[in-house]
């Protein structure tokens, strides 16, 4: 997310939960779904394989990107400069855009029942627009900040920077949570989400890392290190963080991309 180095000051990242087994809280709010089982484990870490490199727009601050119908479609903020845009396949060329007004940071993005949803981070408003027109039909509300968001056909899945994801409905109205741990500890920065089969892969800020989430548990069942993409891309940045998940399902592959970064790279995952 955007400069949100303004959001969380003088915190340390907390990489030794990819070593250090804890116990689980399962005190989430009513309606949410906890760890039924109590356990924990340590996941599996993998590693990405490049597909495809495609160009990408630098000026872009990605926030949120998916694929749909054989192109991507990409959410980008910043006051001033947030925008919705559709992306050519395999070019990388943006073939439309639509600006957010400059009163608004847009941040996460997602597509259910022919509609785009687009999220903003401070101002609680949601935008909705029809497909493939991108005009902005209806607008939703909700309380706290936008983060991530993802849908999985029934549901809106939102995340808010920490370590819950909201489920929604298509009014926006929370459903259940879930709190996601990473060998047993809460995952907190929960980003940009892309749900696929019953899991839900998630950017956490400023980590070189995907996620791999259990929907029903919140447990993380996967981590795919993200690494070699990082370093091919190169940002100079500090804000230039991975950001940025969509899922192809007719190839099977995953599209990724960071904040400001020069690519976007189609990646198979084994």
């Amino acid at each position: 997310m955007i400069s949100h180095y303004r959001k969380f000051h003088n915190t340390i990242i907390p990489w030794l939960l990819l070593l250090l087994p804890g116990c689980i809280n399962n005190s989430d709010s009513t309606g949410s779904i906890g760890d039924p089982d109590g356990g924990f484990f340590s996941p599996d870490t993998i590693q990405p394989t490049i597909v495809r490199t495609i160009p990408h727009d630098t000026t872009a601050f990605t926030q949120g990107l998916l694929y749909h119908q054989g192109y991507l479609y990409e959410s980008t903020g910043r006051y001033g400069a947030s925008s919705l845009r559709k992306i050519n396949l395999p070019g990388g060329d943006v073939v439309e855009e639509v600006a957010v007004a400059d009163m608004y940071f847009a941040e996460g993005l997602a597509q259910m029942d022919g509609h785009l949803v687009q999220l903003t981070w401070q101002q609680q408003i949601a935008f909705v627009y029809a497909l493939p027109a991108m005009e902005v039909i209806d607008t939703l509300y909700y309380s706290g900040q936008g983060w991530g968001l993802t849908s999985d056909d029934r549901f809106f899945i939102m995340s808010d920077g920490s370590e819950k994801l909201f489920y929604r409905d298509e009014r926006f109205r929370v459903i259940s949570t879930r709190t996601v741990t990473l060998a047993g500890e809460p995952l907190v920065w929960l980003n940009e989400l892309e749900y696929v089969d019953g899991v839900i892969y998630a950017n956490v800020w400023k980590r070189p890392f995907i996620y791999v989430i259990d929907s029903q548990s919140g447990k993380v069942k996967q981590v795919i290190d993200c690494a070699e993409l990082v370093s091919i891309a190169n940002p100079d940045n500090e804000a230039a963080v991975l950001n940025g998940i969509a899922y192809n399902a007719r190839t099977g592959t995953f599209y990724c991309t960071g904040k400001l970064w020069p690519y976007i790279f189609e990646i198979t995952l084994e």
